[in-house]
Formats: C-alpha cells, sequence, structure tokens
C-alpha cells in the first residue's frame, strides 16, 4: 500500500474515534466540543493523566463560570449606577 494510504486511513479511524467519543461525551452531558476534546484526547495518548486532566477541566470550567458571574455582577453595578 502507498504510505498516503495509510495515513489517510490513519486519519480516517482517528475522526471515527473522536466522533465516538464525542457521541458518549454527549450522552454523559460533558460540553466537551470535538475540537477540546480532540486536544484532550492527544493530551493522553502523550501521557497526560487523564484523572488530572478531567480535574484541571472541571477547575477551568469553575473559574470560567466565577469570572461570568462577576463580570454579570459588575455589569448590572455599572447600569444601576447610571440611573
Amino acid at each position: 500500500m502507498p504510505p498516503s494510504n495509510d495515513r489517510s486511513e490513519k486519519q480516517a479511524a482517528a475522526q471515527l474515534a473522536v466522533d465516538i467519543l464525542h457521541e458518549i461525551s454527549t450522552i454523559l452531558n460533558c460540553h466537551l466540543d470535538r475540537r477540546t476534546l480532540s486536544i484532550c484526547i492527544s493530551m493522553i495518548e502523550n501521557g497526560v493523566n487523564p484523572e488530572a486532566l478531567a480535574t484541571a477541566v472541571k477547575e477551568l470550567r469553575n473559574e470560567a463560570q466565577e469570572v461570568q458571574i462577576e463580570a454579570a455582577g459588575a455589569g448590572s453595578s455599572s447600569t444601576r449606577a447610571r440611573r
């Protein structure tokens, strides 16, 4: 087989794996898009501890939520100050 055919088969298999994992992620309400999921898979394949990665993702989500809440509170405070 030519190397390009082998490479395209590997890419197709990788895409199928991401599609399947994205479906599982969706069923479990993980809220990971395909790109983020692909990055996580790549990190795990390169030796990152899956539990540590899951913890980091949870912490980043919590921090992002806190920032959004603070921003929403600041936005409503400035609106009240203008009145």
